[in-house]
């Protein structure tokens, strides 16, 4: 079976000895040393000022929307994972979708100011598998009508853009440790945020709101990572490069051999240096997506639609027609991408694409 992604695992042997340490420190959460010391091996790695590991990528872009949200409208993509849309809803906030760019399927920045109202307080905006939103265009707009800016950085790890990690534009920015991410501690994330007030709120907001064992600073949930998820984060760290190398090898030799006289992908904005955390496929239209997609489930190959259904269309939202969206949800798919996919097995992912 040939599934979309596939976790990478360390030797076991090696994750042992880091739950070794675990069982030596009797500590199993509240920040514990190898939480720690993966925060300060991920600031290196990264190339950041600060990270802040949490237990998951979506509690990251709940507190960001509970110190930036105050219950407004909150200007977003419809392209996206649905928790993108959910964390606004669940913190009281309102979704205001605005429509993608056609070819990096970013929000589309040249529509965001249409969409501002008196009632705006913040701009949310997904960097689509990897690839950066306009950063400068989106602070542009931000600065000029005093909002803040969040960005959904779930699939971006190791991702630079302009020689600076995606991770440090934005008031804050986030990512996730998922299972199926590049760089994963089963489940988890982090949240990245330059100014020290916010990212002070931040962190107490993550630790139930404590300000020492008796006293809080305010409210706060809890979205720790525990020192399990940290082992495996450091088991893992060690071995990016040659599993970022290995996406590579996959994603070229689906750009080389793919037909692309009846297939697109999406375009990478200049000056990325991307991290190949997923590899889209847009088809002509859904009729020939689901013709493939069936000849691929029979031969035991499971690529996905990244991102279905377009989000303005949840029955939880109130959201105004999103036509590029719309239109690109029908016939977009995620084709099987991880470090040690090997070529026989391209080899027919390819030439079952091919022949559609």
């Amino acid at each position: 079976m040939i599934n979309v992604t596939k976790t990478f695992l360390p030797p076991i042997e090696e994750y042992q000895q880091q739950l070794k340490r675990i069982w030596k420190n009797e500590w199993l959460t509240n920040r514990g040393e190898l939480v720690l010391e993966l925060e300060d091996k991920l600031k290196d790695y990264l190339k950041v000022k600060d990270v802040i590991c949490m237990n998951n990528g979506t509690i990251p872009l709940q507190i960001a929307l509970k110190i930036f949200g105050n219950k407004g409208e909150i200007i977003t993509t419809p392209f996206s994972y649905v928790a993108t849309t959910a964390a606004i809803v669940w913190e009281n906030c309102t979704p205001v979708f605005v429509d993608i760019h056609p070819e990096y399927l970013t929000i589309d920045e040249a529509k965001i100011e249409a969409a501002i109202t008196s009632k705006t307080t913040a701009i949310l905006a997904t960097h689509v598998f990897g690839n950066p939103c306009h950063v400068e265009a989106i602070e542009a707009i931000a600065k000029k009508h005093h909002l803040k800016v969040i960005y959904d950085a779930a699939h971006c790890f190791g991702v630079t853009y302009n020689n600076k990690s995606i991770f440090e534009y934005g008031d804050v920015s986030t990512c996730s440790f998922h299972a199926t991410k590049i760089f994963q501690t089963g489940e988890g994330g982090a949240l990245f945020c330059n100014n020290e007030i916010y990212k002070e709120q931040a962190f107490y907001s993550h630790n139930f709101g404590h300000k020492s064992a008796i006293e809080f600073h305010g409210l706060g949930l809890n979205g720790k990572l525990s020192e399990l998820q940290a082992a495996m984060g450091l088991s893992v760290l060690p071995y990016l490069s040659s599993i970022i190398a290995g996406r590579k090898k996959v994603v070229d030799y689906y750009t080389n051999y793919l037909d692309f006289s009846k297939l697109e992908t999406m375009k990478i904005r200049e000056n990325t240096e991307w991290n190949y955390s997923y590899y889209p496929i847009l088809f002509n239209n859904e009729e020939t997506l689901l013709k493939v997609q069936k000849t691929l489930n029979e031969a035991q190959i499971f690529p996905r639609r990244y991102f279905y259904p377009s989000l303005n269309t949840l029955n939880y939202v109130d959201g105004k027609k999103m036509p590029i969206s719309e239109n690109i949800v029908e016939h977009i798919l995620c084709l099987p991408l991880y470090y040690d996919l090997n070529t026989e097995d391209l080899e027919n992912i390819i030439s079952i694409i091919n022949k559609s």
